[in-house]
């Protein structure tokens, strides 16, 4: 299957990041946009005014992982615009300050292009020369619009007496921005709305007297009483109401509930952890650095349950010289747990044939070519997309790591990838990506349910590869970035049965560092951000043993 067929959907937690808010006492000069939670209503508060649900959308293309320009209004009108930005012309009074500008740009090119938030931000906050507090402010507002975009969507629609499908896209997309601080930061109401219409002025002349009068009206209600108009009552739509109230569209809240027990109250823990901005987590690369020191290094703190992470308190880690010259990568600390945790499992006889099949971007197999170095072993590296094959390259200069761009699908027929011949065997299996909803904003109104089928299937058709992969005796961990049942449990269940091998289940527990909490019955592993501080990784270790 070529790179353009494969549903390339494996949610990175290792991609670079957009500059991270300084907190709030570096940030004397601006808004506090970072004190969300002390007045965000609890999960448990009732809505009563409206029992109604509205279909949470964001009016915005399905994910195709093309950049497109869908039609709709507003979007088609390119004729005197930039050719990359798609603005107007900009004439009159000066627009909204360049953070804002910055901001903008960013949640238009995701609703506008399909981009990804956490690549082209930092492009354009390198472009327009915002560093510091700037660059902090821009990126709470592109991550927490992103993030509230669904409920803002509902708001900005009640105010303007129309569904926000009918608003101009650039001046939807201003709104949206300007909504973001009004209801969850401490922008005043005159800064957010005088800056919203002067941005709409640069971006949507037209409609800069419409946009005047939403703000307003939107800046005359709390967000508690807007929340307490739009969501429907918690007694009679608990999943409804947690949906507007927790910016979450309703089919991710019904996949983490069951992922949970049913447990409504934990649920809506887990919500508010996914609207929070998340810490940077580097991995200090064994053999080439100590957690520890590296901490010292880059002003961090060491994680709190792999021996390798490193918790960034700000700024842009492409920036540190450890990750310029190898000794470390970004990499979230779960996926790093999951990494070791392969590598934790006893196996019977050889252990020198290490195999990752879904290798890119490379983080994970940076982890394990640092290990399998001081450990005398070789790591062979498989990844579809000739683009991500180059990225682990890179990722594993200096490292026993031959890279494969193939289809880890083609064991047993690849010679390269003979059956029964590699004693590890990671499979971090493509996928919806609902465990890294902190870390990528727009994914939760991006994906559909779906999107599951086609992914679902590859995750198998990859998982008995992975079993033909391995020799008896052998280990394979299957990793999913996301909760959702029918990615974790349910695949794993009917992968094993169809693989034609007989496999057991090793229990996952003890292959984690001691002391973690709440890591289930066994023998498979759920990793929570509201419980371990990680992104929602799935682990589960097979052994063949025919």
């Amino acid at each position: 299957m070529s790179a353009e067929d494969r549903p390339d959907s494996k949610e990175d937690s290792e991609a670079p990041r957009a500059t991270q808010p300084e907190s709030r006492e570096q940030r004397t000069d601006r808004p506090d946009s970072s004190d969300q939670r002390t007045n965000r209503p609890d999960s448990s508060d009732q809505r009563t005014d409206r029992a109604d649900s509205r279909e949470h959308r964001a009016d915005r293309p399905h994910n195709s992982g093309r950049p497109r320009r869908p039609g709709g209004p507003g979007y088609g009108r390119t004729q005197g615009r930039d050719a990359r930005t798609g603005r107007a012309p900009r004439g009159g009074r000066p627009p909204s300050d360049p953070a804002r500008q910055a901001a903008y740009e960013a949640i238009a090119a995701v609703h506008r292009d399909d981009a990804y938030a956490n690549l082209v931000l930092p492009e354009i906050l390198r472009g327009m020369g915002l560093q510091g507090r700037d660059a902090a402010f821009a990126t709470e507002l592109t991550y927490g619009t992103l993030r509230a975009v669904g409920t803002l969507d509902l708001i900005i629609a009640e105010a303007a007496g129309r569904e926000v499908s009918r608003i101009d896209p650039p001046a939807r997309d201003a709104l949206r921005l300007g909504a973001y601080q009004l209801l969850f930061t401490r922008v005043p109401a005159h800064a957010a709305v005088n800056q919203t219409v002067d941005l709409v002025r640069s971006v949507a002349p037209g409609a800069a007297g419409f946009s005047n009068a939403v703000m307003r009206g939107i800046s005359e209600t709390s967000l508690d009483d807007w929340l307490a108009r739009v969501a429907p009552d918690y007694e009679q739509d608990p999943i409804g109401n947690l949906a507007v109230v927790h910016n979450h569209p309703e089919w991710i809240i019904r996949s983490f509930a069951e992922s949970l027990g049913g447990d409504l109250e934990d649920t809506a823990r887990l919500l508010i952890e996914d609207n929070q901005p998340p810490v940077v987590h580097l991995c200090a690369r064994p053999g080439r650095s100590d957690a520890v020191d590296l901490a010292d290094e880059v002003g961090g703190v060491p994680g709190a349950f792999s021996p390798y992470a490193v918790y960034l308190n700000g700024g842009s880690p492409g920036d540190l010289a450890a990750i310029r010259d190898g000794r470390a990568h970004v990499q979230d600390e779960g996926s790093q747990l999951v990494a070791a945790a392969l590598l934790a499992a006893p196996v019977e006889g050889r252990d020198t044939r290490w195999l990752d099949l879904c290798a890119g971007p490379g983080g994970k197999t940076g982890l394990l070519g640092s290990i399998a170095a001081l450990r005398g072993a070789d790591v062979t590296a498989v990844e579809v997309a000739d683009h991500r094959a180059q990225l682990v390259e890179q990722a594993t200069v200096g490292l026993p790591v031959t890279v494969l761009p193939t289809d880890g699908r083609t064991v047993g027929r690849d010679p390269d990838l003979a059956e029964e011949s590699f004693d590890r065997v990671l499979v971090d299996a493509p996928c919806t990506g609902l465990g890294a909803l902190r870390r990528r904003p727009e994914a939760r109104w991006r994906r559909r349910p779906d999107d599951l089928p086609p992914l679902t299937r590859l995750q198998r058709e990859l998982l008995v590869a992975a079993l033909r992969a391995v020799r008896p005796g052998g280990v394979v961990a299957y990793v999913t970035c996301s909760p959702h049942m029918v990615e974790t449990q349910v695949t794993v269940t009917e992968g094993s049965r169809r693989s034609g091998v007989e496999v057991d289940f090793v229990d996952a527990r003890p292959l984690l560092p001691p002391g973690m909490p709440k890591l289930g019955p066994g023998p498979t592993v759920q990793l929570w951000p509201h419980r371990h501080g990680t992104d929602a990784m799935f682990l589960a270790v097979l052994r063949r043993t025919s």
